[in-house]
C-alpha cells in the first residue's frame, strides 16, 4: 500500500507554516496582537489566512480579515468581496471591508492603475491601524513576487534601493511569506481542498509584471538557472542590508554637518562631497571636484536633504541628483536649480542650501518676504525694533563719546549722533540701494557688497538697512557708512546692537 501523506494541519509538515512559526519570535508576531490578514481572494492571501489560522493558538494571535474592493473588474470584483466575506464568516473572524473606484483615483492622481491600487490599499490599512482597530496587517507577498519586483526594477533602471525589492516590514505592514514559493502555497490549498479566486488581469501579458511572471522567469528557470527566484530573493536581502547601513551613515553625516534655518537646510560643499578637505580647498571649493568623497554617500545625503524640505510628491531621479552634484562642484555661487516636488537648491559660495518652494503656477508668482519699514525715534536716547523677518531685535542707544569707562565693553556698530538726520528708518534692502562703507573710496551697489560678504539672494531680500535722511548709514554685516563714522569732534554716539528673538 502507498504511504499515507502527512497531515497538512501540522505546521511541522508544512514548509510555509514552519517558516511562519520560525518568525514567531520576531516583532511581526507577538501573543495578543490584533492582526489583520489582507485577503484579496487570490491563492496567496487565502493561503496566508489558513496558515495563520493554523498557528493562531500556538502564537496567541487575534485575527481579522481585511479586504479592499478596487472596483476594477465589475461583477468579478464584487464576487471577490463576497468570497472573502464568506471565508471570514466561516472561521468566525471580524471582516473589515472598504470600496474605492481605483480607476477614477488613477486618473485623478495621474498615476497608473497598479500604483493607484497600491496607494488605496495601504491608505486603508493605515486607517485601520491609526483608528486602533488593528495593530498589524499581514500581506501575502511571496518569493515569486520578490523576484518579479527585483527584475522589474532592474529592467526599469534602479540602484541599491530598487534591488532591495519588497521589504519584509513597512510600518504596520509585514510580509511573512517572502521566502515561500507561490507554487507551494497552491499545493497547500489543494491539499486542504480550499478554493480561491483567480484574477484574470494577472494573465494579461500587456502588463510588464505579467510578462515577467509568465514568460521571463519561466525562461530563466528552464534555460539558465533553476534557482533564479531564490537567488533574486537573496540579492534583495543583501541589498537591503547594505542599503540600510549606507542610509544610516548618510543620516549620521547630515545630523553632524547639515543645519536647518527657518525651514531651509544648508550644508557645506566640503561636508557634502569631500569629508576631509585640505586647507586650501576650503577657500577654493571648485578644487573639490578633483578629489571627491564616494558618490554613493553624497547622493544619499542629497536625497535625504530633498526629502526634508519637499512639500509635495515628485520623483527624484538619478539625473536630478547628478545635477545637484554638478551644482556643488562646478557651478558659480548664486546658481540654482529646481527639483520635482517643489524644491530649490542654491549654490551659495562654499555651501548648498535646500528649501521648498510654494506651489504656484509660475516662477513669477513665488512668494517673497514682505517688505518692512520702521521709523526709529531716539528722543528718549534708546529705541528697539523687533524684526520678526530676521528673528532678531535691533537696539539703538545714544551714548557719550568717547565711551565712558562703564561703556567701554560695548560692542556693535557706532555712528555719530550729530550726523544723523531725520527721518531715521530701519527697513529691508531694496533694489538700487548704494552706500560707501568705511574703508571704501566710493559708493557701491549694496547688492554687490552683500554678495561679497556672503549674503545669499534669499537672505538679502529681508536684510536690515538703517537710513538717515534717505541715505544708508548702516547695514548689518558691513562697516558703518563713511559719512556717519564718529570722529574727533564727536560728542555723542549711537551704538547698534542685536539680540536673537526667543521662539515662542
Amino acid at each position: 500500500m502507498p504511504k499515507k501523506a502527512p497531515s497538512p494541519k501540522s505546521p511541522r509538515n508544512n514548509p510555509a507554516a514552519a517558516s511562519l512559526l520560525a518568525s514567531s519570535h520576531s516583532p511581526h508576531l507577538r501573543p495578543g496582537q490584533r492582526i489583520g490578514v489582507a485577503v484579496s481572494g487570490g491563492a496567496d492571501s487565502v493561503a496566508l489566512l489558513h496558515l495563520l489560522l493554523e498557528l493562531r493558538d500556538k502564537l496567541g494571535l487575534v485575527l481579522s480579515v481585511v479586504h479592499l474592493n478596487h472596483k476594477l473588474r465589475g461583477r468579478a470584483s464584487d464576487a471577490d468581496e463576497k468570497f472573502v466575506a464568506k471565508l471570514a464568516a466561516k472561521h468566525g473572524l471580524p471582516f473589515f471591508v472598504a470600496r474605492e473606484d481605483v480607476s477614477a483615483k488613477a486618473k485623478r492622481e495621474r498615476v497608473n492603475l497598479e500604483d493607484a491600487a497600491r496607494r488605496a490599499r495601504y491608505a486603508f490599512f493605515d486607517g485601520l491601524v491609526s483608528e486602533g482597530q488593528l495593530e498589524r496587517i499581514a500581506v501575502a507577498h511571496t518569493a515569486d513576487d520578490q523576484a518579479e519586483t527585483v527584475i522589474a526594477h532592474i529592467l526599469r533602471g534602479t540602484g541599491l534601493a530598487g534591488l532591495a525589492g519588497i521589504h519584509p516590514e513597512t510600518g504596520a505592514v509585514f510580509r511573512p511569506l517572502l521566502k515561500i514559493r507561490r507554487a507551494d502555497l497552491r499545493a497547500y490549498l489543494r491539499s486542504r481542498r480550499q478554493p480561491w479566486r483567480e484574477d484574470a488581469t494577472n494573465r494579461d501579458t500587456k502588463r510588464t509584471r505579467a510578462r515577467i511572471r509568465l514568460d521571463l522567469l519561466p525562461l530563466l528557470e528552464k534555460n539558465f538557472q533553476p534557482a533564479v527566484v531564490a537567488h533574486l530573493c537573496q540579492l534583495a536581502e543583501f541589498a537591503r542590508e547594505d542599503d540600510a547601513w549606507l542610509q544610516s551613515s548618510a543620516e549620521l553625516r547630515l545630523f553632524l554637518n547639515a543645519r536647518e534655518d527657518q525651514g531651509a537646510w544648508r550644508i557645506s560643499l566640503c561636508d557634502l562631497v569631500a569629508p576631509h578637505p585640505q586647507p586650501d580647498e576650503t577657500k577654493n571649493p571648485d578644487a573639490l571636484w578633483s578629489r571627491r568623497a564616494p558618490e554613493a554617500m553624497s547622493k544619499r545625503m542629497i536625497r535625504l536633504l530633498v526629502k526634508k524640505v519637499k512639500p509635495r510628491s515628485g520623483q527624484l531621479s538619478s539625473l536630478h541628483v547628478d545635477a545637484v552634484l554638478r551644482l556643488a562642484c562646478q557651478a558659480d555661487s548664486g546658481r540654482s536649480l529646481q527639483l520635482p516636488g517643489g524644491v530649490e537648491v542654491r549654490r551659495e559660495r562654499a555651501a548648498l542650501t535646500f528649501r521648498s518652494l510654494p506651489q504656484t503656477s509660475s516662477a513669477k508668482s513665488r512668494s517673497v518676504p514682505k517688505p518692512y519699514s520702521h521709523a526709529v525715534d531716539l528722543l528718549s536716547g534708546r529705541a528697539e525694533v523687533r524684526l520678526l523677518e530676521q528673528s532678531c531685535a535691533l537696539r539703538l542707544t545714544v551714548i557719550d563719546w568717547p565711551p565712558q569707562g562703564g561703556e567701554t565693553s560695548l560692542t556693535g556698530a557706532f555712528l555719530d549722533r550729530a550726523k544723523i538726520r531725520l527721518p531715521l528708518v530701519l527697513r529691508n534692502w531694496r533694489q538700487g540701494d548704494r552706500m560707501q562703507p568705511l574703508g571704501h573710496q566710493k559708493r557701491h551697489r549694496l547688492s554687490r557688497l552683500l554678495n561679497e560678504a556672503g549674503i545669499s539672494r534669499w537672505e538679502k531680500v529681508s536684510w536690515p538697512v538703517l537710513t538717515s535722511g534717505g541715505e544708508i548709514a548702516w547695514t548689518r554685516g558691513l562697516p558703518v557708512a563713511a559719512e556717519f563714522v564718529p570722529g574727533s569732534s564727536t560728542r555723542a554716539g549711537v551704538v547698534i546692537t542685536e539680540d536673537s528673538l526667543s521662539p515662542r
